[in-house]
């Protein structure tokens, strides 16, 4: 008896924990507030078949109470044998209209949706005088970071999506190596990113990301790619149109050039053992084996995932496969000239000093 009424207690517990869990989640990062069109159309999705859902689960409970209440044997005793029912053509009539009625009333909205979303047609359109009248990014996925072209304004970033608020902004997406999937869980479902094709497509984003929690909203790639899979994160800033113009601006003049005597220092390092793989000016082409840096210092996490600090830059430079197992970025005692040596305490300061000064928000 005692151990029945335990294992109810924890049945009971397991359920409010999980109804109490299921209205978890942040601005940020959940599905269930919406920050934009695409993803309101399909949050309304969402509600839709969960109502039809809800509905089914309770009609057929109410008649599955009144069979057993009406059928009980207490009741109507222990020889009586219900009406037989086997062959009724009302029955089976229902018992299939009904399913088909539902499948419909949930295909038609969904359908459409789905061809509303997948309408890039205004994608590369121009204006008059041939300025482009949409934002395009091109998307790169490879192990384990994001790159992010935008073809007709010659700039290029990575880890962190920079767009602006109110407008369509579509989308050309492709992987460099395996499998990926595109996902912003608060502005849209995920979309795939394959090796043998491009995938387009368009979100848009209603609300500045400078007031969440964090100051932007977190991406996610949403198909399994390898041992680092969970830390290919990167992070979306939506700006207003006159903050976005300005950022382009800056990404366009910047240079990746230091100022301070430290940061020199690193900025020489850097030239001698990094600049192979990685750029630091936001002007430029994609393409790059490693992400573009331009904008280091405006980022509020290292390698996606870790806390935007020296000490934790420090760690990444030294020991890469140690936080993100699977990446491609090589030891320091492998790059050129350092013939199996690390970097010292002295040149990771410098260093340090160097990427943290690579930052556009400060000219916009």
């Amino acid at each position: 008896m005692m151990r029945g009424l335990k294992k109810w207690r924890l049945f009971g517990l397991a359920a409010a924990l999980m109804a109490f869990l299921a209205a978890c989640g942040e601005e940020q990062i959940s599905t269930l507030q919406p920050a934009g069109q695409v993803a309101e159309d399909q949050f309304d999705l969402l509600l839709l078949s969960t109502g039809v859902m809800v509905f089914v689960i309770i009609v057929v409970s109410i008649i599955y109470v009144l069979a057993i209440i009406k059928f009980r044997r207490k009741k109507v005793g222990e020889d009586v044998i219900p009406e037989q029912v086997e062959g009724s053509k009302r029955l089976e009539f229902i018992w299939t209209a009904i399913p088909i009625a539902i499948v419909l009333f949930l295909a038609v909205p969904t359908v459409a949706v789905t061809y509303q979303l997948a309408d890039v047609d205004d994608m590369g359109v121009v204006d008059a005088e041939g300025t482009p009248a949409s934002v395009t990014v091109d998307v790169t996925a490879k192990l384990y970071w994001w790159e992010f072209a935008y073809p007709d304004l010659g700039i290029v970033t990575a880890q962190e999506l920079v767009v602006p608020t109110d407008e369509p902004v579509y989308f050309n997406l492709t992987a460099a190596d395996v499998k990926h999937s595109f996902w912003v869980p608060s502005i849209g479902g995920k979309t795939d990113a394959n090796t043998d094709g491009v995938n387009t497509f368009y979100l848009t984003f209603d609300e500045e990301s400078a007031d969440l929690e964090d100051g932007v909203f977190y991406g996610k790639c949403a198909e399994l790619c390898g041992p680092s899979h969970a830390l290919m994160d990167f992070k979306v800033k939506a700006l207003d149109e006159a903050e976005f113009q300005a950022w382009v601006a800056a990404m366009q003049e910047s240079t990746g050039e230091a100022e301070g005597e430290l940061a020199q220092e690193g900025q020489e390092l850097f030239e001698q053992s990094c600049i192979a793989c990685h750029a630091t000016s936001g002007a430029g082409t994609t393409g790059g084996i490693a992400p573009n840096l331009a904008t280091f210092g405006d980022r509020n996490r290292i390698a996606g995932y870790l806390p935007h600090s020296e000490e934790n830059l420090k760690k990444w430079i030294s020991e890469p496969q140690e936080y993100k197992p699977g990446n491609l970025m090589p030891d320091p005692g492998s790059l050129p000239g350092r013939e199996g040596e690390a970097f010292s305490e002295e040149e990771l300061d410098a260093l340090a000093a160097y990427l943290f000064g690579l930052t556009v928000e400060d000219d916009m």
